[in-house]
């Protein structure tokens, strides 16, 4: 992964450019980064402030915009692919364990921490929380990449941290023992991608885990729809977390906007939409 430095970076060109990003990755750019960051504030800092990525798959200026970026990777290989797909970051070799991690508005940790050991994740944590004003950690929607998300989100909010995204409260998490909290996105497969991964069909379902925190207050959702919605013939069916307990709400056609609501409802959405605690 790699980075880009203090030093302010050059202008977007103008409107028209045209996104030269593989189908892929601009898949990415509408689905899973935007349900991931789209809950945070706007940052009152410098905009030129360096970003920092623990994952190679971050979007970098393409999904950032103007902002500089930093990645750190430790694969040669995974470096050279980065800096096609992702030239304007700055990327650093290097293993996440041991490299600085440079202050940021926002560190992402994407893939990342779920592949160290307990106590080197946890001191990546301190480290990466220490340099951030804004920290995101992605995982694989799976019991185990959601064991590490809980994991951190209850540490760092012990410490003070605050909640953005996707938890209605900070209280202890309310997802029963042997369950575990995920959300989707749906991804374009290129033809190589197909190859590689014996594929026919032209997409993919990601599920990832996430936790977004801050070091300052910020508006959260009142519950969030952590399950794919279930359509049936004048009813739709919500798994929602209200921060302190989740809920199986059934949502009937006779309710007009309520159910108008539901029916535009999404998997990782807010629950009632637009309605922030």
């Amino acid at each position: 992964m790699g980075g880009r430095k203090n030093s302010a970076p050059k202008a977007p060109r103008a409107t028209g450019r045209r996104d030269a990003s593989p189908p892929w990755l601009r898949s990415q750019r509408r689905s899973a980064f935007p349900a991931i960051l789209g809950s945070l504030e706007p940052a009152k800092g410098d905009p030129a402030s360096p970003v920092f990525s623990a994952g190679a798959a971050a979007n970098g200026p393409y999904f950032f915009g103007a902002a500089a970026v930093e990645l750190i990777e430790s694969s040669v290989a995974m470096v050279a692919a980065g800096r096609e797909l992702l030239p304007e970051g700055v990327w650093r070799r290097g293993s996440l364990g041991e490299s600085a991690i440079p202050a940021a508005d926002l560190v992402i940790a994407n893939y990342a921490l779920g592949e160290l050991r307990e106590g080197d994740r946890e001191r990546v944590v301190e480290r990466a929380w220490k340099a951030a004003r804004v920290l995101v950690v992605v995982e694989a929607g799976s019991s185990a990449g959601f064991a590490v998300v809980r994991g951190i989100r209850d540490r760092l909010l012990g410490e003070g941290a605050r909640m953005i995204a996707p938890c209605p409260g900070e209280a202890s998490c309310p997802v029963a023992e042997g369950d575990w909290c995920h959300f989707g996105a749906r991804l374009e497969r290129s033809a190589l991608h197909r190859q590689a991964k014996q594929g026919t069909l032209s997409y993919e379902d990601e599920k990832y885990s996430y936790v977004v925190l801050a070091k300052g207050e910020g508006a959260r959702a009142a519950g969030r729809v952590i399950r794919r919605p279930v359509h049936q013939p004048g009813l739709v069916e919500l798994m929602v977390c209200d921060g302190a307990k989740v809920v199986r709400e059934q949502v009937r056609k006779k309710d007009k906007e309520k159910f108008r609501a539901a029916r535009h409802a999404a998997w990782g959405g807010e629950w009632p939409a637009g309605e922030r605690g």
